[in-house]
């Protein structure tokens, strides 16, 4: 992949990424190998063990003007050297080398040992995990990772009958990642938290929760974009939907926010530590029945980052942020 443009967005990005993913995995399959607690945490260790500080991982979509430029091989080493210990994939393309040749899903399982990093989990699109599903589960595994899911929507029908439609779906994608040892995850936006258009009392991240079978799928709470649903749609808690179901949530990405009541949203992405968003209560609000693995994602374009060192450096001092609040 070529540098990607400035106004890059998200979606942009894994449609972007979407047929050399699953290229990039079904040419190398050939290589794979294929306490219970009452009370809430009050201690800053009880806090460490409900997301453990040696687990800090990244989401690379925050870093990804330097993957598209760098490449995996100097991006990994300095990760590795900021601390951060998972990564959280979203493609598996960099530029190519000076022969034209495309980095392979083995050779970044490579240098993820050779620096000491573990791939936790991927975002794909949803349309790859409709039609190449078996292609993504081969690239999970090839890269060690337990947990392979997506960002979009369940759905873009905001109906009741939508979401069920959408949880049907889940449940059946799930299944294939529980055959093949694997998480399937959905990572939420604010959009999940609105109201159903046909029924106005029913928020749809309650019928896919309610509809999608808990052996085999699970969620990914973006706990920035969770507060934005709340500002936007009020009348849930974000830590309540983790407290009630802590087991369903293997992955948070947590991101902070700045409230700003000029903002839609009600709050501007910011860096880790610079931002308002309650963390403190919100982790201990969730309760220590599981743990849950910390990572940090930015969204706003890396060119908006300070630089020098631009979103490397919004990547180490997210890290240090991180690392101190759950020391």
């Amino acid at each position: 992949m070529g540098h990607l443009h400035k106004s890059f967005d998200r979606r942009d990005f894994l449609r972007a990424t979407a047929g050399t993913t699953v290229a990039l995995a079904a040419a190398s399959v050939t290589g794979a190998a294929a306490t219970s607690a009452t009370a809430a945490p009050s201690t800053a260790a009880t806090r460490g063990l409900t997301i453990p500080k040696d687990r800090i991982g990244i989401q690379l979509y925050s870093i990804r003007d330097k993957v598209a430029a760098l490449g995996f091989a100097v991006v990994f080493a300095e990760l590795s050297r900021i601390g951060y210990r998972e990564v959280e994939f979203a493609g598996y393309t960099q530029n190519t080398d000076i022969l034209g040749r495309q980095i392979t899903v083995p050779e970044i399982r490579r240098l993820l040992d050779d620096n000491g990093l573990t791939a936790v989990g991927s975002h794909v699109a949803i349309g790859n995990l409709r039609t190449n599903l078996q292609a993504e589960l081969d690239a999970a595994q090839i890269l060690g990772m337990p947990h392979v899911g997506t960002a979009n929507a369940p759905t873009n029908l905001n109906t009741v009958a939508g979401y069920r439609a959408a949880a049907d779906e889940f449940n059946t994608w799930g299944a294939a990642a529980t055959a093949r040892g694997l998480k399937l995850y959905q990572h939420n936006h604010a959009g999940e938290f609105a109201f159903a258009t046909d029924k106005p009392s029913v928020r749809l991240y309650d019928v896919f929760l309610k509809n999608t079978d808990p052996r085999h799928v699970y969620l990914e709470l973006d706990i920035y974009w969770a507060y934005v649903g709340q500002y936007r749609y009020p009348g849930f808690d974000p830590a309540a939907y983790v407290r009630n179901q802590p087991y369903r949530y293997p992955l948070f990405h947590m991101k902070d926010g700045d409230a700003n009541p000029s903002n839609a949203n009600g709050f501007d992405i910011v860096e880790f530590g610079a931002g308002d968003l309650p963390y403190e209560r919100f982790i201990r609000d969730i309760g220590p029945r599981a743990a849950h693995i910390g990572i940090w994602e930015q969204d706003t374009a890396p060119n908006a980052q300070p630089n020098p060192p631009g979103s490397l450096g919004a990547a180490e001092r997210s890290y240090a942020a991180l690392h101190g609040l759950l020391s």
